[in-house]
């Protein structure tokens, strides 16, 4: 199953975030694709603080991944744009950061090719007009069940 939503500012990203993030109840693999400043990172905001975060979400091109812990779960961030080789993510423990109960949002993940396990939700986000545009499918059952909760809650 498919989808687009055509976010027309921060806030309309933000609100897809917090669909996505009910969408995925709390666990699975997201990919997020599309060129630098297009607002990956505002719909990890969007998610991460319909979990609850109340504090800073920034982008973790530096450190790679960012935990946010919450008592019933944890989402992981992760920021792959400076990885210069996959395998890199096998020093940070990488099959750690997908086992069940968890939700991982992955920015860049072209440069996690062959060490990223397969998404449950692609989104490809592209400039429309003023706005932005996310194409999204499920990629597994999970993802396909995610992206129809999306298209409900979008209605």
């Amino acid at each position: 199953m498919k989808g687009q939503f055509y976010a027309r500012d921060e806030a309309a990203m933000m609100r897809f975030g917090q669909v996505l993030f009910t969408a995925m109840a709390s666990e699975g693999v997201v990919f997020l694709q599309g060129d630098l400043g297009l607002g990956k990172t505002t719909l990890c905001r969007g998610v991460i603080r319909a979990a609850g975060h109340s504090g800073v979400v920034k982008s973790p091109t530096y450190t790679l991944v960012e935990p946010y812990e919450f008592s019933d779960s944890i989402i992981y961030h992760f920021d792959l744009y400076r990885l210069c080789d996959p395998e890199e993510l096998e020093y940070l423990g990488i099959r750690d950061y997908f086992s069940t109960g968890m939700l991982s949002l992955v920015e860049w993940p072209d440069k996690g090719k062959g060490a990223l396990p397969m998404p449950d939700v692609e989104i490809e986000i592209s400039i429309k007009e003023q706005g932005r545009l996310l194409s999204y499918h499920g990629a597994t059952k999970k993802g396909a069940l995610a992206v129809a909760s999306i298209e409900q809650l979008l209605a």
